[in-house]
Formats: structure tokens, sequence, C-alpha cells
């Protein structure tokens, strides 16, 4: 039994939530929804979720979920940065933390803080000097001991100081205590996971970060707005900040571009299911037993450091008195979390009668108490002046689907709105949509494993330290490299990890000035995103004609650099798809003149097994392994980004406050849990250990064998882009659409792509105005050939307009996609046939037929009215 908290809490998953969500590919494979048209059903999810955070916290604009809650703390320091200096002659650089933050939510904080030359600040908050060299405090209510504190006068005092004020909360505490944005805070941040989604030894799960309205232009990562579509009907799609990392590059206010999904929509789905009432019924029982502990434990002579709490209460102990506790707690199978002075205990919604029994006599038996008697207490919730008095969760979808019967029928209808890998192959460029065996899956949910609490004592979590170890093993094995750190819980988290121990390789040499990176302009655009908040200068290199780096600019820039070189980051296979033929040539370089190379992993999955980072002569590399190794993109996020590096970079590899572990040089924590989302490196695991060396080397060679096989039966209708020294392409190819411009746009081969019931690929990245096809190891024949058949048509569709046989301003083309409400209209106003539009190649009528759930999107509308939470019923009647 955990009572540990600090952040990760025991939680109850809704049978139809855990069957027909988490266990459910329809919603696990699903991708980014950056083709909104086909992703209504996650998008209305993630708008519940986005509602939820902004009823709790109390502020109007919340975004889709971020990585965890160290991440969300620290984007919002950043944040503060941002707005606070932005139009300052004498920026200020500090931030206040309170003591009382968890410590893992600190060492996140500062290892953010400290390349981007912020001074971290720690102390009481009672005692805060209001000065003008602070960008902002973060406070955490209720805070590490437990205790619920009145900040009121304290963020008022910020607010009269133009000081933001960053809150990190407990949402479900939040039923029953003052919203912080009731009583002035700035930002709202957390986590989500209590809300019916396990700890899974510290993820993956869904942080939150809300807002207020002044800020939405600038709030990290991805938001879920309100739009509608060409028939003028609501419509929902990601605002603002879509791919902004992406097109920003350097100039982006964050490298994250992986949210939580998955676990988001899990979240908001717990909030749909329990409504308003049920969730307050669950915050109120935890409550009143975390109240019924502390009046048994105050009678057993034990003293409690809180009176106001909500779920955790600290009693004030010595190293003795916490040996003794230890010793009975563990002999009852009980863990608390244990600091010098005190021990936390902490309640959840799994904590009943019986367990809270247990619980108490393990301190009765520290006393020496053989026999207790527990009482009926008339209690009740009593917060003072903190009582939350608003309502929340007002709006129908929370006070609709409170059966199971309407529930499942509500999961349901929303997975139908959306394509995923269920329904046909999702062919993205780049993103390496892949089978995500069910095998790999399943262990995820065992108890065993996602029960866990990532907190918990080293000697109880031996089988997750074994298959960590083996995993690390395997993933140095297959990169070349000789060590390996799981901690980083994204992409683009594993590549600000990779730099930062780069950063830290050349501060332990005393060469802190070597700040440079040179970025290929055909790199992901994460990287400059990720460089600059390492505190790099990021100088762009250029790419030949073939897509390949340009050698002679390479070089220039390097001798122009040498003295202040930092690193080279590069994407082997090149982000155009070739490999590189002077890649050794390139490192070589590098190192050369001082500097040190970072490997994006992005395409690892064309490397595995055929050559190796370590081998190439890189220093670094981070490993996508929602990509490679198999881990799914649940709609947009989870995912992992380990490192591996080579000796040099070993002792830098990132520690934890609550896991020691590698050097006295190794850098601070980058994500809150000491494994990051550790739950999901099961499925990584499996993936390589059921594959063995020669499956994994296979599955490189057909993801290669695929994308030219394609490549062969496009070429000659389409110009593919880039090809290598030999004609061929890697794993993934560019076509070229540039050349039909004057007739059709980029975007109408991707949405005219969902008539064939595909999604489309990866569409103007890396270069505008094409399509970047990858098809995976994975998929069959067939399967290649009918999105092949399918591109084919287009093109013949596009001929046909050229030809002046179709309207340029009327086609199936710009008109698409064609949902099935248009389709069996009584009006039909078009120049071309129903059936054209909807069954134009044999397979639609042969097999299952996708129909979007809206015409093609207006964005800029949505832009330009952004509403990012369910809108009144009102709208709805309308």
């Amino acid at each position: 039994t955990s009572c540990i908290g600090q952040g990760y809490y025991g939680t109850v998953t809704p049978s139809v939530i855990l069957r027909n969500i988490f266990q459910n590919p329809g919603w696990y494979t699903q991708y980014t929804p950056y083709q909104a048209e086909i992703a209504q059903g996650r998008l209305e999810a993630l708008l519940n979720y986005q509602t939820m955070v902004s009823d709790l916290t109390g502020l109007p604009i919340a975004n889709a979920s971020l990585l965890d809650e160290g991440t969300a703390a620290a984007e919002a320091m950043a944040m503060c940065e941002g707005i606070r200096n932005k139009k300052r002659k004498d920026p200020a650089k500090r931030f206040f933390v309170d003591n009382h933050i968890f410590a893992h939510t600190l060492d996140v904080v500062v290892t953010r803080a400290n390349p981007l030359d912020i001074e971290v600040v720690t102390g009481d908050y009672r005692q805060f000097d209001f000065d003008d060299s602070f960008i902002g405090v973060l406070i955490q209510y209720p805070n590490s001991l437990g205790s619920v504190e009145d900040y009121r006068e304290f963020t008022k005092n910020c607010n009269d100081k133009d000081i933001l004020v960053v809150v990190c909360a407990d949402l479900l505490s939040l039923t029953l205590l003052t919203p912080p944005g009731e009583w002035g805070a700035d930002v709202v941040v957390g986590n989500s996971q209590r809300f019916g989604v396990p700890m899974g030894f510290g993820g993956p799960h869904a942080a939150f970060f809300a807002t207020k309205e002044d800020h939405k232009r600038i709030i990290p990562g991805r938001i879920i707005g309100v739009s509608q579509d060409a028939q003028g009907n609501r419509a929902l799609r990601m605002a603002l900040q879509t791919r902004e990392q992406h097109i920003r590059r350097e100039k982006a206010t964050s490298n994250i571009c992986t949210a939580q999904a998955l676990l988001a929509v899990m979240a908001g789905m717990y909030a749909v299911y329990h409504g308003p009432s049920g969730l307050k019924n669950i915050a109120e029982q935890i409550h009143l037993n975390t109240k019924k502990l502390a009046h048994y434990l105050q009678q057993l002579g034990f003293n409690i450091e809180n009176t106001n709490y909500f779920d955790t209460i600290s009693i004030k102990t010595d190293l003795e008195l916490n040996q003794s506790i230890k010793s009975v707690s563990d002999a009852a199978g009980i863990n608390f979390f244990y600091r010098e002075n005190s021990v936390s205990i902490t309640l959840d919604e799994t904590i009943i009668a019986e367990k809270l029994e247990n619980i108490i006599r393990v301190f009765a038996n520290v006393k020496g108490i053989d026999q207790i008697t527990l009482q009926s207490l008339n209690l009740h919730a009593d917060f003072g002046t903190l009582k939350r008095t608003t309502d929340f969760l007002t709006h129908p979808v929370f006070s609709s689907y409170h059966t199971e019967s309407k529930m499942m029928r509500y999961i349901k209808s929303l997975e139908n709105k959306d394509l995923s890998l269920v329904h046909s192959m999702i062919s993205l460029g780049s993103c390496t949509m892949k089978l995500n065996a069910a095998s790999e899956m399943i262990p995820v949910s065992w108890p065993e494993f996602s029960e866990m609490h990532p907190f918990a004592p080293v000697d109880q979590v031996l089988g997750y330290q074994r298959i960590f170890d083996e995993l690390s093993a395997y993933l140095c094995e297959v990169t070349g490299f000789d060590a390996c750190s799981l901690q980083p819980n994204s992409g683009a988290q594993g590549e600000y990890t990779g730099l930062l121990t780069i950063r830290a390789y050349h501060e332990d040499r005393g060469n802190l000035h070597r700040n440079v990176a040179l970025i290929p302009s055909s790199a992901h655009g994460t990287n400059p995103a990720s460089a600059v908040m390492c505190g790099m200068e990021v100088v762009v290199v250029g790419c030949d004609e073939k897509g390949n780096i340009d050698m002679s600019d390479l070089q220039a820039k390097v001798h122009q650099y040498s003295d202040q070189l930092s690193c080279l980051m590069v994407t082997y296979p090149s982000t155009h798809g070739v490999f590189e033929t002077t890649i050794k040539e390139i490192c070589a370089l590098i190192h050369e003149h001082g500097g040190l190379v970072y490997m994006d992993g992005a395409n690892m999955n064309a490397q595995v097994g055929l050559t190796s980072p370590g081998m190439i002569g890189a220093d670094v590399c981070h490993l996508n392994l929602h990509k490679t190794f198999a881990i799914p993109h649940g709609g947009g996020g989870p995912g992992m980004g380990p490192i591996c590096v080579n000796i040099k970079l070993a002792p830098y590899l990132p520690s934890h406050v609550h896991h020691k572990s590698g050097s006295q040089k190794a850098i601070k924590a980058v994500s809150s849990a000491p494994y990051g989302s550790a739950s999901i490196l099961l499925i990584s695991y499996g993936y390589i250990r059921m594959l063995g060396s020669k499956g994994v080397t296979d599955a490189t060679k057909y993801a290669i064998l695929n994308a030219n096989y394609m490549k062969s039966r496009l070429e000659g209708k389409y110009d593919i882009l880039y090809t290598g020294e030999f004609g061929r392409s890697a794993h993934e190819m560019i076509i070229d659409l540039r050349p039909f411009k004057a007739v059709v746009s980029a975007e109408d081969v991707a949405k005219r792509l969902m008539d064939y019931s595909f999604h489309a690929p990866t569409l103007s990245f890396p270069v505008a105005g094409t399509i970047m096809i990858e098809p995976t190891e994975s998929e069959d024949l067939e399967e290649l050939d009918r999105f092949c058949d399918a591109l084919l048509e287009i093109r013949e569709e596009i001929d046909q307009i050229a030809r002046g046989d179709m309207p340029a301003d009327s086609n199936v083309l710009n008109n698409a996609p064609h949902t099935a409400a248009l389709l069996t209209s009584d009006q039909w106003n078009y120049p071309y046939t129903r059936e054209k539009a909807a069954f134009p190649l044999k397979y639609l009528r042969e097999r299952y037929k996708f129909w979007p759930t809206v015409s093609r999107i207006d964005s800029a509308f949505g832009d330009r009215n952004l509403v990012c939470t369910c809108p009144p019923l009102e709208e709805y009647m309308k």
C-alpha cells in the first residue's frame, strides 16, 4: 500500500475507461491531430480535459497537457521570464520557489533555469522580499507537507508588484478548496494522474497548465480550439501553437512537441464519468479518512505538524522514530514518505476502511500497543474561508454519461470519428507509425507494474530495475554507446538532455564559452528550440541541391566558430530521407575543432542493426521509443526519449533527488520521475526481447525496402525530391507537389487522401509544398499497394483539373474531404458525381470506408475567435 504521495497517488481507473481507451488500439494508435478532420473524437476528449482543468483551477485558458508536473512548472517559469522581461531594459532574472514545493519539481525547475541564467531562490514564502529582481514565484497548494496554506495576501502583494504567481496544485483538492485562479494566481500547473491514470512507476501522466486570457498566445504546448468547417459546422482543431517549434525554430518559446494526449483523454473521461458531484465525493472521502487518521495518531501521542490539510499529514519525528516506523510499516506492506525529521502519510481513493485500519495499527505498534478499537467519528470537511464556493464542470458533458452503457457509447462515438492504425496505414515520414503489438502492450496495465509508486524503496522495485538495466544495455548495443539514461520522457526532452550533457562536459573543462550549436537547415524544428533552451547560440548550416549537408558551408562555419563550437546537431539518415555519405567526415571535422556531435535519433529505425551513431562517430543520441521501439503515439503522446552517450559524456547523465545515481558530475533531473514514463518502457523492452538481434535488423531492412518499393511505384508520376548516391531513399521519401501548385496545393492532396480512407503523410515538412512518406516495416504489400493506388489516382485527378476536365475552383481535391452528411444531402451542387467523391477506387466499396465527420476546417477562423473550453449549452442549441 502506497502512502508516499508527493504528486503520485493510487487511483481507480473505471473499467469502462480501462477497457475502451487505455487497452484499445482505436485510441492508442492514433496520430497527433494535425489532420483535424479525421481527429474530431480525441479533439473533443481533449477539449473536455481543457475544460476540466480550466474549471477546477479557476483560470480561463488551459492547454491539452504537458509531460509532467516538473516540466509544467519549468515551462511556467520560462513563460514568466518572457512576460516580465518583454519590455524591460533591465531584465529580472530571479525566480522564487517556496521551501515546501515537491523536491523533484524543484530539481527540474533548477535544471531548466541554469542555462537560461535564471537564479532560483528558495525560502519561506512568508519571508519573501517583493523586489523588482524577481520574475515570479512558485508555491504548492497543498504543499509537500500536506498543509493547505492561505496564500491570498501573499499573492495580492505579488500582483501589486507585478511579480507573476505560479501555483502547483492538486487537481482533486480543488473540488473542495478555493481555486488559485480565484485568489489571483497567474498560472496553475500540476498533474492529473489521480484522475484514473495508474502511477506506473512515474508515468506516463498528463500534466496540466492553466493561465489567464492575457497569456493565451504564449502558453506552452498544444491548445484545442473550436472553429468551423467549410459547411459552417462546429469543428475542432489544434489552435495557435500547432507545431510552433517547427515554424519558429530557435525563436520558439518551448521545444515541447509531445503532449500526454492518451492520458489527458483518460483523465478527462474520469471527470466525465464521475461528474462534479462524483469527484467531490471522492475528494471528501479521502479528506475525511485523513482526518480520521489524524485523530487516532494524535490519540496515540504523535505530533502532527499541519492543522489544515487535504489528503496528507506529516508527523514530527527523528531518525530513531523514522527507523521504528519503517520497520513496522515494511512488515505490514505499507510505504510512507520519510524526511530527516518528519514522516508524511498520504491517502487516496484506494485507501478503504481496512487499509486505513492497517495504517493506524502500524503507528499503534510503534507505540507498543497491540490492540486498537476504531470508533465511528462525526467528521466533516471544513476549510474555513478557503472552502470552494463556486460551481465547476457545469457543461452537460460532465453530467450526461454516469452509467456504464452511456459512457461506453460516448467513448465509442468519439473513437468512430478518428482514423487510427486499426483502419489503415499512417505513412507519416519522420514519425514512424508502426505496429504496436498487443503482446508488448498488455503488461503496461498489469497492476504489478501499473500500481508502483516512483519513489518506492529500491528493494521493492527489483523487477523494474532489472528491466531498466537490460533495456539500457540493449539500447547501448544498438547505438554503439557506453551509457544510457532512461529519464527523458519525450523526444524533445531527450534532445534537451543530450545537449545538457554536452554543456556540462564543456563546463567541466572550463569551456563554457563553447556555446555555438551548428544545425543543418534540414533539421527537425525541435533541434534549434532545444539548443536555445540549453543556452546555446544557433548557427544554421545550409544543404545542397540533393538535400545533404553542404560540406563547404559546414567547413566555413566550423572554422569561423572554432573557438566557440559546442556541438553539431545532425539527423542520420537526414530529414530529407537520404543517408549522408560524408557523415563520418562531418563528425571528425567537429571533433577536430573541439566540438561534440549530437545525433537526433528520429530516424534510428533506418540504422538499427545496420550501422549506429557510435560507429559513425557521434557522441550522444536520443531515441524516440514511440517510433523505432514501438511505443504507440497515443493521439499525440505518450513518448519516451532516452539518451545514449559515449564514455566522455557518461558522467553527466541526469540524476534524481529521490533516486541518487551516476557520478558527482551528473546534471540535475530533467523529468519528475527517476525513469520518466517508466511503465511504457515495458513496451520497448518486449519489442527488443521478442524480436532479438535478427528481428530488429530485419525490421530496419523491411522499412527501407518498403519505402523504396513505394518510390519505384510512384516515381514517374511524382517527383521524388531527394535520393541518395545510388538513386535510393532511406526509410522515407519526400514527394514534391510544388509542380502542381498552379492546380492544387499540398494540403488539397492531404485532405483528398481522407476520402480514400488514409491519413495524409507528413505535410510540408521539412520542405514546404511536399509530403513525406514513411511506410514502416509493419505494412504488408497489399496495404502499400492500396496507398500507392490512392496517390496514383489522385495524380489522375490533378491531371483532369490541369486538362480542364474538372473545374479549377470546384473539384474533388479542393472540396475534400467529403463527409457522409454531405454525400447524402438532398442538395448536390458539385460538378462531379457523389460516387467520384466518395468511392474513387474499388477497394473503398469492398472494405470498410472511413468517413470524416467534418469538412475542411477553417483554422484561421478559429484563431481569430479562440475558444478552448467546451462551449455553453446555448451554442449547441444554435
